[in-house]
């Protein structure tokens, strides 16, 4: 069983080769970590198509993040609202500790921290001491099997009806 790393409540994160230093809101009280990302969509092929952060980050790149490994979740928002999200298996960096860690995707522009650090990544692996400030680095949201039969089925026909709702495809 390796050690556990004590971080605080929020903390420096590095997305392995994407992105580095970005703050971070640790919260034990989330199941699941979520990430800002813009320009998501998936293609006719299957294809997730994302973008880190958006135009009015200073982490934002335009760097486009393409993925046939995503699965989707209805996400229960702590303020109430039901929305339904792409999940993502990123490798990132806490506190010099490197771990693969599952983010949904979510337009973040509003939060004070454009990552949210949950309970899953954290299980194991971090003990969070909340009097500690930003560390140095370099409710459920279980994905529903149905939607998630549905979307692989067919994953632009799912994309279109579920998650653009209506909205003029790109």
């Amino acid at each position: 069983m390796s050690q556990k790393t004590i971080i605080g409540r929020d903390a420096k994160v590095s997305f392995v080769g994407l992105a580095e230093d970005v703050p971070a809101k640790v919260d034990t009280g989330a199941d699941a970590s979520a990430v800002w990302a813009s320009d998501i969509f998936v293609d006719k092929d299957g294809i997730l198509h994302y973008k880190l952060f958006d135009k009015g980050s200073p982490y934002y790149t335009g760097e486009e993040i393409t993925t046939d490994e995503y699965s989707v979740a209805v996400v229960k928002s702590a303020s109430g609202d039901v929305v339904m999200k792409y999940k993502v298996k990123l490798s990132i960096c806490i506190n010099g500790r490197r771990i693969g860690a599952v983010f949904g995707l979510s337009d973040r522009s509003t939060h004070n921290y454009p990552i949210l650090i949950g309970r899953r990544t954290l299980q194991g692996k971090f003990i969070v001491d909340v009097e500690e400030k930003a560390t140095k680095t370099t409710k459920e949201t279980k994905a529903t099997p149905k939607l998630n039969e549905q979307m692989r089925e067919d994953p632009y026909k799912f994309y279109k009806e579920q998650y653009l709702n209506g909205v003029d495809e790109k």
